[in-house]
């Protein structure tokens, strides 16, 4: 089985600026800018010839490559809890559009319709045990973040695996936007 998500891998530039960003929540656990990614879709845990088919529905889509524009931060909650810290991403029609083929390409090939409403942003870090008056003061402190639009070219079938500290994610496939 091969647990796999689609992305938006963010080239080294975005993720340093990202990166500079991190600190000043005792308790969070940080997401390593390696890992910093727009996911379009995730998958979860196929098997090998799912995710063969996976890969020939999304390799048939064609999309134009469009700018990227991050800006502001925010938090997730469930159950009532902060779970995760994030910055926005700007939702453009080419970026919705891109991920509503993936999501059609998906379900091409059999796989369930994802159930939550698309959320672009980009995770920094898993807040459930820090204490809720840092997170405030850090989301006022940095809720004006913005960088310069980025290009996107491509998006990419990555893997992971789950880890003690982290999960490890590995691209697989790269798909050119055209």
């Amino acid at each position: 089985m091969l647990r796999l998500f689609v992305a938006l891998a963010l080239p080294e530039l975005l993720r340093d600026q990202l990166a500079g960003l991190v600190g000043g929540i005792p308790g969070a656990k940080w997401v390593p800018p390696d890992n910093y990614h727009l996911t379009l879709r995730f998958i979860g845990a196929i098997e090998r010839w799912r995710a063969e088919e996976v890969d020939e529905a999304l390799a048939a889509i064609r999309a134009r490559p469009f700018d990227l524009s991050l800006c502001g931060v925010g938090t997730f909650e469930k159950a009532g809890r902060i779970q995760s810290l994030w910055v926005g991403v700007e939702r453009t029609e080419a970026l919705s559009h891109l991920q509503a083929k993936v999501e059609t390409a998906l379900q091409r090939v059999g796989l369930e319709p994802e159930r939550r409403r698309f959320a672009p942003h980009i995770t920094l870090a898993r807040v459930d045990r820090a204490e809720v008056p840092k997170l405030v003061s850090y989301v006022q402190a940095h809720n004006l973040f913005r960088a310069p639009p980025v290009r996107m070219e491509q998006f990419t079938l990555f893997s992971s695996l789950l880890g003690k500290e982290h999960s490890v994610y590995t691209p697989e496939v790269e798909y050119a936007l055209a």
